[in-house]
């Protein structure tokens, strides 16, 4: 008399993995929304400084009614860059629970830091997130002062990302401490 399991034990254990793996699944990309949420993004208090800077600026309210949450310019949608993003993200949770960022005045002081981390990413990644809005192929410059028009028609032939020169535009531009160049 063999213990092997029969047919009919294999393909129920198959079924019930399979099921498992599709509730797995689905509520982990439940969770990942849910983290993308501007009500989880501002749950902590230090993150309604870049909230109320960002209800002020055009990427949040605008005349075409189109605006952009924290997760449109923080979190990339491709799979693994997310899970980086989400990874790296953690760190502004564990600051603000050890006490490191958890006042305005801690968060003014590191704002230098913390945005060089994000400009250095966006130019690791060409501004990825930006291009899912702003796309170099999609301006009317004719559309742009002339300012703007000769900028942008320059920048992708120069090969500058968004962020070389919009820093500070959804959020307020920090001043490098005294002691660092930019």
């Amino acid at each position: 008399m063999s213990n092997a399991p029969s047919r009919k034990q294999i393909f129920l254990i198959a079924g019930i993995l399979f099921l498992a793996g599709i509730l797995f699944a689905g509520l982990f990309d439940t969770g990942l929304a849910l983290t993308d949420r501007e009500e989880f993004c501002t749950g902590c208090h230090t993150m309604q400084i870049p909230f109320q800077e960002l209800q002020e600026s055009a990427h949040y309210k605008n005349a075409s009614g189109v605006g952009a949450t924290c997760a449109d310019c923080h979190v990339p949608d491709a799979f693994f860059p997310k899970m980086l993003a989400k990874l790296i993200a953690a760190k502004d949770v564990y600051h603000e629970l050890v006490g490191t960022i958890d006042t305005p005045e801690k968060f003014e002081a590191r704002r230098w830091a913390m945005a060089s981390r994000v400009w250095a990413k966006m130019e690791a990644t060409n501004s990825r997130e930006c291009r899912s809005c702003h796309d170099f192929r999609r301006m009317d410059l004719t559309e742009q002062d002339r300012s703007a028009r000769s900028k942008h028609g320059n920048a992708e032939d120069k090969g500058q990302t968004c962020i070389d020169c919009h820093k500070g535009v959804a959020h307020e531009e920090p001043d490098p401490p005294e002691d660092t160049e930019r």
